[in-house]
């Protein structure tokens, strides 16, 4: 999931990032934040749509591809491309985990981790402040 070649990137300066982005965006998507468990949008949103970044809009996961995993963030099984994001070793919190950030802006959106459900096997556990949702995407 890093061939982000025939991604065009949005670049902006910091002033323009807090300017287009709510606090709570801005501290998840720019200063690799988190929301608290069970706090966040789109946690029991159920209807068909598309997950996108609320950084820069690039599509990131089909409502299909979401499931309740119980940890307290929105899940994913399978992002809406594999050029949608990169992913990075993340040493913080004590913790080995990998990193998933946006390959359109590199907004901080979450974590994936190798415990979610078939067919992927993967659990993408996303910050519902880094998306927005379309109900008709």
């Amino acid at each position: 999931m890093n061939d982000t070649q025939n991604t065009p990137k949005v670049v902006k300066s910091d002033e323009e990032w807090r300017e287009i982005l709510s606090p709570d965006q801005y501290r998840i998507l720019r200063q690799s934040g988190t929301e608290r468990p069970f706090t966040g949008p789109f946690l029991d949103n159920h209807k068909p749509g598309l997950y996108s970044c609320a950084g820069c809009g690039q599509e990131l996961f089909r409502s299909n591809a979401k499931f309740d995993s119980h940890c307290g963030w929105p899940s994913f099984f399978e992002p809406a491309s594999s050029e949608a994001m990169v992913e990075l070793r993340d040493t913080s919190h004590g913790m080995i985990r990998t990193e998933i950030r946006c390959s359109g802006c590199d907004g901080h959106l979450g974590h994936v981790f190798p415990d979610g459900p078939r067919p992927t096997g993967m659990r993408y556990c996303i910050n519902g402040h880094a998306l927005t949702f379309d109900q008709d995407g």
